[in-house]
């Protein structure tokens, strides 16, 4: 019988071999192609510029370059990184122990839900050409999403990797949230109201800032209204989520015993090694924004590094002004504070400018963090308002004062050239209004409308008092004796 198997095995193979090699050798497809011409799409490579700027493929090489696909597909796990185990035990650590793992199942509830949504219509949704608010229908189950590159977005990078490059992005945006209604929120509202918010507001702001034809997409859009600049997500993902987190908060109200007992972090163990682990795959957040292993990635690991460093100095060094001692939360603050500024501005900016805005980074969400949420008495448990919107916010100004074009060259021939050193920071303000407004109004009507579907937004008090994780996932993130 074992003989009989791989003799048919042998024979189908020896049938299939030819057909194998002719679908996957396309160079024979393409015309011979002389030394010059060969030697041009090398330098293309290289460069990351276009291969063939008459349409004309240069040489026998076809597809993705494997370089730059290498570097997105280390970019891709990096940013999953972030959420999966990064966010999770940053979050998880910061919560009261008897809602560890709910903090652990939002995040991992997240990226189930967004792959799907991400491949039904997501991608389509936020990249696919459309109008200039939202993408069209063409890539719904990421239909026409092969390894040939999308001259739209990349010469070199293969399509299906970007997509699934960006959906990393969409599966943390929502989870970042979180972290301003923790301890209280039901799980089937979690979800229901981030699919919602998916729809209403990251899909159309992924498509206006970044998506070919976009409304805001002033770096590749000649006829974009406003020309704003965001390398890889101050205003898509920080200030989305942000600003949504804290209009979400106050309609969520204050966790139980807020302001009168205490609350602390039960374990910052896990939130510093959570940071690290945040810092680690910010890299491929930002760095992997440049869709290529070229110069602009580069320098957007550089300058991701100094601001990083420069937030986690200034952060505790003012608590250590003030109250006399350096915390590891505010280490760990400080330095995601630092990535989250410069996000906007990562590869657009020279390395000075990079430290200056770590520092005002750290600075500005310190006061945030510590005075903001003081006076004004809402309960953002895990401060991704004074953090990511603050952060987010100001990181969006700061690269149209920052940017130029000896940190990126795209910057001198786009839509902004005449902008850039000049009143492209108006732009900058235009766009974070804009977004800041929308994602507001958006959040407190699909708060409104998730409450009702679900029979309200918060727990009871009882679960809430003994703790999410047993009521809502039948389990204990310890088992003490």
């Amino acid at each position: 019988m074992k003989s009989l198997l791989l003799t048919l095995a042998l024979a189908a193979g020896c049938l299939l071999t030819p057909a194998l090699v002719a679908a996957n050798d396309v160079s024979a497809a393409l015309p011979p192609a002389n030394f010059e011409q060969r030697l041009g799409d090398v330098e293309a490579y290289i460069n990351n510029a276009p291969r063939a700027s008459d349409g004309v493929a240069q040489s026998r090489v076809a597809g993705p370059g494997p370089g730059h696909n290498a570097w997105m597909m280390t970019s891709a796990a990096l940013v999953l990184f972030m959420t999966l185990p990064g966010l999770a035990l940053f979050y998880g650590g910061l919560v009261r122990r008897k809602n560890v793992l709910s903090i652990l199942a939002q995040c991992l509830g997240l990226a189930g839900v967004v792959t799907i949504l991400w491949w039904a219509c997501g991608y389509s949704l936020a990249f696919g050409r459309g109008n200039a608010v939202l993408g069209g229908l063409d890539h719904v189950l990421l239909a026409g999403v092969g390894i040939t590159p999308n001259p739209d977005y990349s010469q070199w990078v293969s399509h299906n990797l970007f997509a699934i490059y960006q959906l990393m992005f969409a599966i943390i945006t929502p989870a970042l949230t979180i972290g301003a209604i923790a301890e209280r929120m039901k799980f089937k509202a979690v979800m229901l109201f981030s699919v919602l918010w998916l729809f209403v507001v990251y899909f159309p702001v992924a498509h206006m800032v970044w998506g070919a034809g976009g409304w805001m997409n002033g770096l590749f859009n000649p006829d974009s209204a406003i020309k704003a600049i965001d390398f890889a997500g101050g205003i898509v993902v920080h200030m989305t989520s942000g600003w949504s987190a804290l209009a979400l908060c106050v309609v969520l109200g204050r966790r139980r015993g807020h302001g009168k007992e205490p609350m602390p972090p039960h374990s910052m163990v896990f939130c510093m090694v959570g940071t690290g682990m945040l810092w680690a795959g910010w890299y491929g957040f930002n760095a992997g924004s440049a869709v290529a292993a070229d110069g602009v990635a580069v320098n957007a690991f550089v300058t991701t590094t100094l601001a990083a460093g420069a937030g986690c100095f200034m952060w505790p060094a003012l608590e250590y002004l003030v109250r006399g001692k350096p915390s590891v939360l505010g280490f760990c603050s400080g330095a995601v504070a630092g990535l989250a500024t410069i996000t906007p501005a990562s590869g657009f900016v020279t390395a000075g400018s990079a430290v200056l805005i770590g520092l005002v980074a750290g600075a500005a969400t310190f006061f945030a963090c510590n005075t903001l949420k003081a006076k004004f008495g809402y309960d953002d448990s895990l401060d991704t308002f004074g953090v990511h919107a603050v952060g987010g916010t100001i990181g969006t100004i700061l690269a149209g004062v920052f940017a130029t074009t000896a940190a990126n060259p795209n910057l001198g021939v786009g839509p902004i050239a005449d902008l850039v050193g000049r009143s492209l920071w108006l732009e900058q303000l235009k766009a974070g209004g804009l977004v800041l407004g929308w994602s507001v109004l958006a959040t407190l009507v699909l708060a409104k409308l998730t409450g009702w579907v679900v029979g309200g937004l918060r727990v009871d008090p009882e679960i809430e008092c003994a703790g999410l994780d047993v009521a809502e996932h039948g389990e204990e993130g310890y088992i003490l004796d």
